[in-house]
């Protein structure tokens, strides 16, 4: 699961959450996704709409979009539940198992920052040898 949580030191982050957002309603989150991670320095409105042209996305209704803020409120929601979780930075993965209902995870790691592989293989793995609790 993919959760929005732009930090307040990137000015752009919030407005680029949106756009990512903005794209999914047009089937291109990932696609907006990479571009915005390949170009973090340019993520201004012009840029954002740049991405979307390049993606191949309706203009009009991409740009509508971000001018409505139609996605804010979720975004600001994932920042609370983020902060609620203890999430303090970007990007913070959290790892365990479903619990008996299915509904909710319980989590028993947390790996915060860019990890390697096996950082994550690691983890992974001693969570599926551990006995379920």
């Amino acid at each position: 699961m993919v959760r929005d949580f732009p930090l307040p030191m990137h000015r752009q982050a919030f407005k680029a959450a949106e756009a990512a957002r903005c794209a999914a309603d047009q089937g291109k989150f990932w696609e907006m996704h990479a571009q915005l991670f390949h170009n973090q320095g340019a993520l201004e409105v012009e840029a954002l709409t740049r991405y979307a042209e390049a993606l191949g996305l309706d203009l009009p209704k991409f740009q509508q979009c971000l001018q409505e803020g139609r996605h804010a409120e979720a975004i600001r929601r994932d920042l609370e539940e983020g902060r609620r979780a203890g999430v303090r930075g970007t990007p913070t993965f959290f790892l365990g198992f479903l619990e008996s209902e299915g509904t909710r995870v319980k989590v028993q790691k947390v790996i915060v920052g860019a990890q390697p592989y096996t950082a994550f293989k690691e983890a992974i793995e001693s969570l599926l040898a551990a006995p379920k609790q």
